[in-house]
């Protein structure tokens, strides 16, 4: 499912009285989310440079172009960061973008279907899969164990749910 954009961050909300914006940074170096080039809202229609201030409480304080007041960044609050993919560092080949994975065919290692990747989450303990077959729904630990194959070109992975064996 390759994009030509990738989400790297989203704003939590007004930081301050003079512009600045609380950022969720997705990037696996948060920091990294100022060196992407200009970023641009999911729909295309803004962009935005981005100058990193302070790390504050839950992400990073930083300047936006285009932000001057409390009032603009507030406004802004829920909005989610997009990078050209081609400003982004290339990953080693056992490392994917979660956009790459979202929509993927799961299936187990006899080849049945098990559904397609729906979303992955992160609660601190290493990425889940959330994997959707009809009115099925697995959540799969993204770990070698679990999920010894990602087929990108064929859009596939193999995964060998916990339990399966029994």
């Amino acid at each position: 499912m390759a994009t030509d954009r990738i989400c790297v961050g989203a704003i939590a909300g007004a930081f301050g009285v003079r512009g600045e914006v609380r950022l969720k940074s997705f990037c696996a170096q948060p920091a990294d989310i100022a060196g992407y080039g200009p970023l641009t809202t999911e729909d295309g229609k803004r962009a935005f440079t981005v100058r990193l201030t302070r790390p504050v409480t839950g992400g990073l304080g930083a300047r936006l172009s285009g932000v001057a007041t409390r009032e603009d960044a507030e406004a802004l609050r829920g909005t989610t960061l997009w990078a050209p993919r081609e400003a982004l560092p290339s990953l080693p080949d056992d490392e994917f973008y979660h956009a790459d994975l979202i929509g993927l065919e799961v299936v187990d290692p006899g080849g049945q279907l098990l559904g397609r990747v729906r979303a992955i989450f992160d609660h601190g303990a290493g990425d889940i899969l959330e994997v959707v077959g009809g009115k099925q729904v697995l959540l799969l630990p993204f770990t070698r164990a679990v999920v010894p194959t990602v087929d990108l070109a064929a859009g596939r992975i193999v995964a060998d749910p916990p339990g399966s064996d029994e």
